[in-house]
């Protein structure tokens, strides 16, 4: 039976009524505002009330006066029940699918079926109903996200998929991106999918080192293994991690070799190759099923690329491929104090090439920042030695270019792209913020920064008003990649 409020009249039509008078009470405020500023001729002045009515409602759903249904949130395979007094007309307002069932009870009373997880979570769910606003910890974003799903109340659904992106580098004990990328993988959120795969590939060596990378699926496992674009410090951090999460998950021999041959040998020092035959139980035991690309990379060592070329045939084979390393034989970090005061340069050197046949060549790097300055095709002052200066410009962006210092007949057959990665903190964290690849062709990012706001001392892109970059050189044998026996 619909319980009264008073004289048999309806509780849902005392609620709508309340809502009604206060609406009312609030036009009524602003026209005899705007009545009076209209004869004094100034500007309307607005009462906000607002929080004072969020108040109200809150109070509403606590203590349950003039409620019209009982919601039993019954948690799934448990006895465990927990009953929540609401109102018909908050419920509605809100879900078209509280709508639906309401419209079909018979009873005040509607029985809801929830998982643990769901259940655990609901009372937040249902205050945001009545108030519209939500507090939300890492480890319930899933949990109230399904209920916003589940119930078909959008703003919440929306607003919950960009609060996981946003707090993909919030630290908790046991992780949490790989959990938000499943459920993202799950339900079918492409946007929280890609934002997960993102920061895990660009922040993959503090994932490495956390507890969260042992519970890793296979296939993000496997779909992380194929990217060029992870930045970790080196090749064999990744190889020992590997193994690391083989030894705890004990997967299938299919999947062990398909993850042993994504490793890129290549990028691997002999040295360490020959330590790994002997101290390697993973590689020890399934040595078989990989010798063919040790084989290759113990020959990629011991002779000249160009000479290797000639003999084999290694198109389409990722193991000569690098990929961002942070370790000092493949660039340098660059700490940029006050961006935007004026021109920076520093040098560097990185290794020539993988091969163990480059391993003591080194190849020494220019880099020059500008905070203000005009792209290459629009500038037209030299050197006397010919090389390209910055043009500045108020209209300008902040530039970066990358050039070698010297050149060497070394340096035939082997090209080289230049990464620049961006770190920033968030959430009290140092992570990648931004990683800018150049063409190989070119001396300098065109996009760079191109939406940092380096003025701002607050800006994103900045950690206590410095820029932190680090630049990576990657060196591929282009001969290799086209020869043909």
């Amino acid at each position: 039976m619909v319980r009264s409020c008073e004289r048999g009249i309806p509780s849902w039509v005392c609620v709508g009524t309340l809502l009604l008078l206060l609406h009312f009470h609030s036009v009524t405020v602003r026209g005899a505002a705007l009545k009076q500023d209209g004869a004094l001729d100034t500007v309307a002045t607005v009462l906000n009330h607002s929080m004072g009515l969020v108040q109200r409602m809150e109070s509403l759903l606590a203590q349950g006066n003039a409620s019209d249904v009982t919601l039993r949130v019954q948690t799934i395979n448990t006895d465990e029940v927990k009953v929540i007094q609401a109102h018909s007309l908050m419920l509605t307002l809100q879900s078209e699918v509280f709508e639906e069932l309401l419209l079909s009870r018979n009873t005040s009373m509607v029985l809801l079926r929830e998982t643990p997880e769901c259940a655990a979570v609901f009372d937040k769910f249902i205050r945001y109903l009545y108030c519209g606003d939500i507090s939300v910890r890492l480890d319930q974003a899933i949990s109230l996200h399904k209920l916003a799903s589940k119930y078909h109340v959008w703003a919440l659904q929306q607003g919950l998929s960009q609060y996981m992106t946003q707090h993909l580098s919030s630290d908790s004990p046991t992780g949490h991106v790989i959990g938000w990328y499943n459920y993202a993988l799950q339900i079918g959120d492409v946007t929280l999918r890609d934002s997960c795969l993102q920061y895990l590939s660009w922040n993959l060596t503090s994932v490495l080192q956390s507890r969260e990378w042992i519970s890793i699926s296979e296939d993000l496992l496997l779909s992380l293994l194929q990217r060029s674009d992870l930045i970790l410090q080196s090749e064999l951090e990744l190889y020992e991690a590997l193994e690391a999460w083989m030894s705890q998950n004990q997967p299938v021999s299919m999947t062990v070799e398909s993850a042993l041959r994504a490793i890129r040998y290549g990028m691997i020092p002999p040295q360490h190759l020959f330590r790994l035959q002997k101290q390697s139980p993973l590689m020890v035991k399934h040595y078989e099923s990989i010798r063919d690309l040790l084989y290759l990379t113990f020959q990629f060592h011991s002779a000249s690329p160009i000479q290797l070329a000639k003999y084999i045939n290694v198109n389409n084979c990722s193991i000569f491929t690098p990929r961002n390393y942070l370790s000092p034989s493949w660039g340098s970090p660059w700490l940029i104090n006050n961006p935007t005061r004026d021109d920076r340069s520093f040098s560097f050197q990185s290794q020539l090439g993988p091969s163990g046949h480059d391993s003591s060549k080194r190849v020494t790097w220019n880099a020059l920042f500008s905070p203000r300055w005009l792209p290459l095709s629009a500038r037209s002052t030299y050197t006397e030695l010919g090389t390209m200066q910055p043009t500045r410009t108020d209209g300008g962006r902040p530039r970066i270019i990358v050039t070698p210092a010297t050149s060497s007949p070394d340096f035939a057959g082997v090209s080289f792209q230049k990464t620049v990665i961006v770190m920033a903190r968030q959430q009290g964290k140092v992570v990648v913020r931004h990683v800018y690849n150049f063409h190989q062709s070119t001396e300098e990012a065109g996009d760079f920064l191109l939406e940092a706001d380096l003025q701002r001392r607050s800006s994103e892109y900045l950690i206590d008003s410095s820029l932190y970059l680090h630049v990576v050189i990657k060196p591929l044998y282009q001969t290799l990649l086209v020869a043909r026996k």
